[in-house]
């Protein structure tokens, strides 16, 4: 790319935000040239308005940029938003229908029709039906959503079993890192020494995301999955790193020794090699007994891969595993810039 394409971060002062600022001030096809916040850091200096809960400093790149608005008079074409979803809701069909890209990590879209709910590895294909989202909603931009990050951590593998014998239904337990909930999070003592068996929303997130990601397009729109989900989420005393337990009922019987077979000799879409920061090993199989584990697996390939283990029998449905994917990095902020790859790959960022 001989010039990088100028972006802007909604709510980049937010914890969401700043790993977007963080993670974008070196890329090699975007740039952050403007960035949002709140009422108390609109008009200042980014580096000083933002309280940075980020090891390190805020990039030299971005600090000096002035924060604005979040309106739609920025001077860009491609924005990542770190919305609130209350804020999500109003605002991002008013960047679309401006004609701005919007690739947003919040959920206030990512169930809505003709909205891509996307992961480069799972279905690039589902891009397709922005162009009926913009006929449809008369728009000259679009909206394309990532997934809950607790979603993101049990869903490849159900592709991956998905495509090699049907997978007709799925029982899910995800224990949940303390991070998942924003800054300053959980209070201490609610989390030290517990488990907190409720995150708002999360059950029926983890219900309802998987059927649209492992969807098909049809005729301009998704067709949901044809599978049944259960889920239970749980907040867990871990910094950084969601852990699903999930047990599966396939179309085709198929053995333990199967199942890893099929997972560690799938390939992600050959699209997927043009993404710039797209990992090496987008699924790494552990055999160890013990593994994966949230503090051992969580970075792996810069936080980008899913670490997956335990496939065993099961006896109520057919198949069982573990899987972990690091819940700021690929279930929130490097995930949307992967599906902002994906975009410019496809034509659809220009």
């Amino acid at each position: 790319m001989k010039k990088r394409i100028a972006v802007g971060v909604l709510a980049a002062t937010g914890a969401v935000g700043q790993r977007f600022v963080q993670l974008l001030a070196d890329h090699p096809w975007f740039e952050v040239v403007a960035v949002t916040g709140s009422e108390r850091t609109v008009g200042r200096p980014y580096g000083e308005g933002v309280k940075w809960v980020i090891p390190g400093d805020p990039p030299p790149s971005v600090a000096g940029l002035i924060v604005q608005d979040t309106q739609p008079d920025l001077d860009v074409q491609v924005l990542f938003s770190a919305l609130p979803t209350k804020k999500a809701r109003e605002m991002e069909p008013v960047f679309a229908e401006a004609g701005y890209a919007v690739i947003t990590n919040a959920s206030a879209y990512r169930m809505a029709e003709h909205v891509p709910l996307l992961i480069p590895e799972i279905n690039p294909d589902h891009t397709q039906v922005i162009a009926t989202q913009q006929a449809k909603r008369n728009w000259s931009g679009f909206i394309v959503a990532s997934p809950n990050c607790s979603t993101t951590s049990a869903v490849l593998p159900m592709k991956v079993f998905q495509d090699a014998f049907g997978l007709e239904a799925a029982i899910m337990t995800t224990m949940q890192a303390i991070s998942g909930a924003g800054y300053p999070g959980v209070p201490s003592l609610a989390i030290l020494d517990n488990v907190i068996p409720y995150i708002g929303g999360e059950d029926e997130k983890l219900e309802a995301e998987p059927k649209k990601l492992l969807g098909s397009v049809e005729t301009g729109t998704i067709r949901l999955a044809d599978i049944r989900l259960s889920a239970q989420a749980n907040r867990v005393p871990v910094i950084d790193g969601h852990l699903a337990s999930v047990s599966v009922k396939l179309s085709r019987k198929a053995s333990p020794a199967e199942a890893i077979e099929a997972l560690e000799s799938w390939q992600p879409p050959a699209i997927c090699v043009q993404l710039p920061t797209s990992p090496n090993r987008p699924l790494i199989y552990r055999h160890e007994n013990d593994r994966p584990q949230p503090k051992l697996d969580r970075d792996s390939e810069d936080g980008l891969a899913w670490s997956v283990g335990k496939v065993r029998d099961c006896d109520v449905l057919d198949l069982r595993y573990l899987s972990i994917t690091h819940n700021t990095l690929r279930g929130a902020a490097s995930g949307s810039i992967l599906n902002a790859e994906l975009l410019v790959v496809q034509g659809c960022i220009q």
